[in-house]
């Protein structure tokens, strides 16, 4: 369950005093997700979305978040907005953690995609880097090459339990992607999550992207290579041309 932070309802009412939202009517924590507490929040101005957040978000970070929710938001790419405070802070403290209100949005995720609703991602993926690229903060992929020998080093020593020869096998491919990983292709903002659980859909159409806090400075493709891993297999692990196609056709088309 993605609640590990528990709120005091003193604390939240004391903490929703700061904003004009109303009083509160109903919170209820959400199952779904593995990095945040999150909440559904029901004031007298409407339907909302509480995250606290846990350690893995630096809180370093939450600005680039933040603000890059807004510049994608007034841009036109539907996404979570952040709700300020009487302040004019859109970033706050509750039960000891970084926290934040942002809008809620209507749709829900689609577990087993078809060709349709992959073409509307490549379309709505290519309006998120277009729509970011004079975004003006950067931040670090923690999660491209260079991350990825340090996370293996944290589990190496049981890597043959899972297969004899797997850790050999691991090693020689990032010495491979390291010395061969491309380093000037396009780049800018990228999402780096899109997974089929952050991405809502009313019908065929997209009504939202979620949960932006990977989100970073790498090569366009990293994006790209995402989505075709995630949404473009069957269940049994195969490739499937026409939802790959139907996915790129649309982003080079924008």
């Amino acid at each position: 369950m993605a609640v590990y932070t528990q709120v005091d309802d003193e604390e939240l009412i004391a903490f929703l005093a700061t904003y004009d939202l109303g009083p509160l009517l109903s919170c209820k924590g959400i199952a779904e997700g593995v990095e945040n507490s999150n909440y559904y929040l029901h004031t007298g101005a409407g339907s909302f979305i509480l995250t606290l957040y846990e350690k893995r978000v630096a809180e370093a970070d939450l600005p680039f978040f933040l603000n890059l929710m807004e510049h994608l938001s007034a841009r036109g790419v539907t996404c979570p907005l952040p709700v300020k405070n009487r302040a004019g802070l859109a970033l706050g403290r509750l039960a000891g953690r970084p926290a934040v209100i942002v809008t809620f949005l209507d749709g829900y995720s689609i577990h087993h995609p078809e060709t349709a609703h992959c073409a509307a991602l490549g379309a709505t993926l290519a309006q998120l880097h277009l729509a970011g690229a004079d975004f003006a903060q950067r931040r670090r992929n923690a999660l491209s090459v260079e991350g990825w020998r340090p996370l293996f080093s944290t589990c190496a020593s049981r890597a043959e339990e899972v297969a004899t020869g797997l850790r050999a096998l691991v090693d020689a491919e990032l010495d491979h992607l390291e010395r061969n990983w491309p380093r000037d292709l396009p780049s800018g903002v990228i999402h780096a999550d899109l997974f089929p659980d952050n991405v809502f859909f009313l019908g065929e159409r997209i009504s939202g992207l979620i949960d932006f806090y990977f989100a970073c400075t790498d090569a366009y493709a990293y994006d790209l290579a995402i989505c075709l891993n995630a949404w473009c297999f069957d269940a049994e692990l195969r490739y499937q041309p026409d939802k790959g196609a139907a996915l790129l056709d649309a982003y080079r088309r924008l």
